[in-house]
């Protein structure tokens, strides 16, 4: 939504961007990879398909999951991770469930009430964690807290994967939320909104992160690693996904044009571009992260294990840096968060360093 301003406020409004600078606010600035660009054109050039999914690269791009994750999977595409999250989880739980989450969580922070929407009330417990994690401890804590008729009864843990704040969970730390899950009988569900980027950090496989670890349904997001839209909700029990697809159309997420939804991810994962693109972004967090060190009186707050810097910036520097051009978010996590796309540059990543030492030192 757009709103006229007053002259007053242009004026103390920060300088925009230069056209050819790439801001650090999110990875969802970033435009299309060409390898997406190029798989939607392709799709373009193919003139008249069916509709609603009945097409050649909508059924492409789901085998195409199927080979990467090593298993017989059910593919649904939807337009952003809000819709994703929330009816994959709508599918796991009645209104009168629960879903476990860190109280950092997406679904919790900034899904504007989508999932409890979606799920008909199913409400979201939340837990404290050190690093945005979910832990044995506390999840068990929070499942077992009463059993009575009167309380919501869990269905589903939640787990963000790199978390809110750019850490990831090990295959070890996976397995041990999803044994307890199996053991209270609830199911797991994961929001891999920047996916690509754990499977970068962790260096497992798709398949070792999710379904082998326990995972009953991955979000694997694409508009953060390369795409314009879209996300896939990958259901690797079947028995879950069952009418997933009315769910989709009710919630306004059934693409008529499906094709260009699901082409993309045929470029992202046709050669592994899904996979550089992550691997890219982290490196540039990590030059940044090396970068801010060694700045005096700035350090990171958190261990970057993907494609976010999360530093404390002193008074005025934060404001200092936006007058110069410069975007980020500073809501979430307690500090300024500079998050690295697919197409960040060195460049990109020096010139900010430069600016914020220059800041630091009275420039």
């Amino acid at each position: 939504m757009t709103r006229a301003t007053s002259n007053e406020n242009q004026l103390t409004r920060p300088k925009p961007p230069s056209p050819r600078r790439r801001n650090f606010a999110s990875d969802n600035a970033s435009g299309m990879c060409p390898e997406a660009w190029s798989a939607m054109a392709e799709a373009n050039a193919a003139g008249h398909l069916p509709s609603y999914g009945d097409d050649l690269y909508t059924q492409r791009a789901s085998d195409a999951f199927r080979e990467l994750f090593e298993t017989d999977c059910d593919v649904y595409f939807c337009f952003n991770g809000t819709a994703a999250n929330s009816l994959a989880l709508a599918s796991l739980c009645q209104s009168y469930h629960s879903v476990i989450c860190h109280e950092s969580s997406h679904i919790e922070t900034d899904e504007c009430g989508a999932p409890e929407f979606y799920s008909n009330g199913s409400k979201l417990l939340l837990c404290p964690g050190a690093l945005g994690k979910l832990t044995h401890d506390v999840v068990r804590a929070v499942a077992r807290k009463r059993s009575d008729i009167h309380y919501l009864k869990p269905r589903a843990i939640s787990i963000t994967q790199p978390t809110e704040l750019g850490t990831t969970y090990s295959p070890d730390e996976l397995s041990t939320l999803t044994a307890i899950a199996a053991e209270l009988g609830m199911k797991v569900q994961m929001d891999g909104a920047r996916f690509s980027n754990a499977v970068a950090s962790i260096g497992k496989s798709p398949a070792e992160l999710t379904w082998k670890a326990g995972v009953d349904v991955l979000c694997f997001g694409g508009s953060k690693n390369g795409m314009a839209v879209g996300e896939a909700v990958i259901f690797f029990d079947h028995r879950l996904s069952l009418e997933f697809d009315a769910r989709c159309k009710q919630a306004g997420q059934l693409a008529s044009k499906m094709r260009f939804l699901a082409a993309p991810w045929l470029g992202l994962l046709h050669d592994g571009a899904w996979l550089r693109n992550g691997t890219h972004a982290n490196a540039m967090a990590q030059r940044l992260a090396a970068g801010i060190a060694k700045v005096p009186g700035l350090c990171a707050l958190y261990p970057v294990q993907a494609n976010s810097v999360f530093v404390e910036l002193p008074a005025g520097t934060g404001e200092a840096l936006r007058q110069r051009g410069w975007l980020f978010y500073n809501f979430i996590g307690g500090g300024a968060r500079l998050m690295c796309s697919w197409d960040t540059q060195p460049e990109d990543v020096d010139a900010v360093l430069g600016d914020l030492t220059a800041i630091m030192h009275g420039r």
